[in-house]
């Protein structure tokens, strides 16, 4: 009998197949403090992190998005004024209670028209082989289990000339800032989550989760040499505390 792959939970190895439940149980947890607790544990930062993403996605009227993970919705809502009328964007989650928050949002927005939610496993995407102009995956692809599986989807469904944004929590540059980082995620960061949002070991995860993220050049190694990705930048923003990875299928 074939022994079943392993993953990582945080700190914890796990069999792959319990990933995707335990991630989507944090997600159900979290999803009614989400867009408080990104406000306050990044001190309103992930703003700025957002934008700079929007402005590398290269958007233009009539362009056709993905915004992947992009649960209640943030990225999404600024990338359909960017496509304008003649555009279309799509809002993913692989988590219903997150993609329920995104919808509801939407239509407060009046853009159900250009706006459609899907609820989607970024490892198996539901969408034809060059469908896409850009694709966006905020602080979502930690979350995935088989991250190559989902890396080598989005380049299928990436049209040719088409560029995949990754925005995630990495590595900081300065070892005296990664002292700094580690302090504030393992002791301030669990109890934020515990007084804010009532969950502690969800922030717990996120701290873990991180640090076994690949680092820079790791990402950007398995986009070029496994996923097939023809080109790729790394942008350092807040000093390697997040990396945004930009690549392109040509």
């Amino acid at each position: 009998m074939q022994k079943e792959s392993t993953t990582h939970f945080g700190f914890d190895e796990i069999p792959a197949s319990e990933k995707q439940g335990r991630v989507g149980n944090i997600f159900d947890s979290v999803a009614n403090n989400y867009d408080l607790m990104n406000d306050v544990m990044s001190f309103g930062i992930h703003r700025l992190w957002k934008k700079f993403t929007l402005e590398l996605c290269g958007l233009k009227p009539g362009h056709c998005v993905l915004d992947l993970a992009g649960g209640t919705g943030d990225l999404a809502i600024k990338q359909a004024a960017k496509v304008g009328e003649s555009g279309q964007v799509y809002l993913a989650d692989i988590n219903s209670v997150m993609l329920r928050q995104g919808r509801d949002r939407v239509i407060d927005k009046g853009l159900v028209n250009r706006i459609i939610p899907v609820q989607c496993n970024a490892e198996i995407l539901p969408f034809a082989d060059n469908s896409f102009d850009c694709i966006t995956i905020a602080f979502g692809l930690r979350n995935v289990t088989d991250q190559l599986k989902a890396l080598s989807s989005m380049r299928r469904i990436l049209k040719p000339g088409g560029r995949l944004c990754v925005l995630e929590f990495s590595k900081p540059v300065c070892q005296s800032l990664g002292k700094v980082y580690d302090f504030y995620s393992f002791k301030l960061l669990p109890r934020l989550g515990e007084w804010i949002a009532g969950d502690r070991a969800s922030y717990q995860y996120l701290a873990e989760s991180i640090r076994v993220y690949p680092d820079q050049a790791s990402l950007k190694k398995m986009m070029v040499d496994d996923a097939g990705f023809d080109e790729v930048s790394v942008y350092n923003l807040s000093g390697g505390i997040v990396a945004l990875h930009r690549a392109f299928k040509y």
